[in-house]
């Protein structure tokens, strides 16, 4: 006999229905892996993420794509505290950790916003081919900044500098050569294209972010990505400050305009994104 499960859609890093970034968050009650890839193949958004009772932090959280499981998402963690929020499990100034496999991750509401704990990741410059990258990105060779070095992170994304918006919005990337390169070389998994130009006059830069190695072409508006593209800007010197906190734009070439600030005091240790959400969806699933 069917037995119905409560899920809501909730958008992240906007306050807006529809923009932002969507994701699936649900409890689960001793759902097997399978069952959970199922589920979040069924709603088909770019994470469906899972809270479990846990006895190492608040909650145990788990993210799902259509495709794989994944190590660390920010938009539907984000989502999971508004989800938190509303089933009044969350209170705004309250913080609430979560048994992750990245680690025990801090997150909380504060004064409105969503906040979440990003880990850091050891990056380098990457020396692997990159005109290959630049033509699979549909982008012309001489719109990506000579100066500024590609940088890898160990969690397998790329980061490279183009010359402005114009460039990062006409990119028409090769999603099928962009896995093969994946599948092949394994020198990347994700790649994150970003310009220092942005929309938005107090933004410091805006990217865009392609994964079609776990079964998104483009995602939206991405945390794990936004949170760490600070160390990079740090590595790369164009954040000096020991104690910072900026905003990343993404989603706006897909309509999905979604706003992330991240935050970075190196004396407290600690490394931040925080953003809104909006609830779009209530239903429940039954299996």
């Amino acid at each position: 006999m069917a037995k119905n499960y409560k899920i809501f859609q909730i958008d992240a890093f906007t306050e807006n229905p529809f923009e932002g970034n969507s994701a699936g968050v649900m409890f689960a009650e001793n759902f097997t892996p399978e069952q959970m890839q199922k589920i979040a193949r069924e709603m088909n958004l770019a994470e469906t993420a899972f809270l479990f009772p846990s006895d190492k932090a608040d909650y145990k959280l788990r993210w799902f794509t259509p495709a794989v499981e994944v190590d660390l998402c920010g938009h539907a963690t984000i989502a999971s505290l508004h989800f938190l929020f509303e089933n009044k499990l969350l209170k705004d100034g309250a913080s609430t950790g979560f048994e992750t496999r990245s680690g025990i991750l801090n997150c909380g509401l504060k004064n409105g916003y969503y906040f979440m704990q990003i880990p850091f990741y050891g990056m380098e410059e990457f020396t692997g081919c990159k005109e290959e990258i630049i033509d699979a990105l549909g982008a012309e060779r001489n719109s990506v900044v000579d100066e500024t070095p590609f940088i890898i992170l160990e969690n397998g994304n790329l980061y490279l500098r183009v010359d402005g918006l114009k460039t990062l919005h006409s990119l028409k990337p090769d999603f099928k050569t962009l896995k093969q390169l994946t599948e092949t070389k394994h020198e990347f998994e994700g790649v994150v294209v970003y310009s220092l130009e942005t929309v938005d006059k107090g933004s410091f830069a805006h990217s865009r972010y392609f994964v079609p190695y776990y079964g998104i072409d483009e995602d939206p508006v991405t945390g794990s990505t936004n949170g760490p593209m600070l160390m990079v800007f740090i590595k790369l010197g164009f954040i000096k400050e020991e104690e910072v906190s900026v905003i990343f734009e993404q989603g706006d070439v897909m309509g999905r305009r979604g706003r992330v600030k991240v935050s970075y005091n190196k004396s407290a240790g600690g490394l931040y994104i925080s953003g809104k959400a909006v609830t779009v969806l209530k239903g429940e699933l039954a299996f």
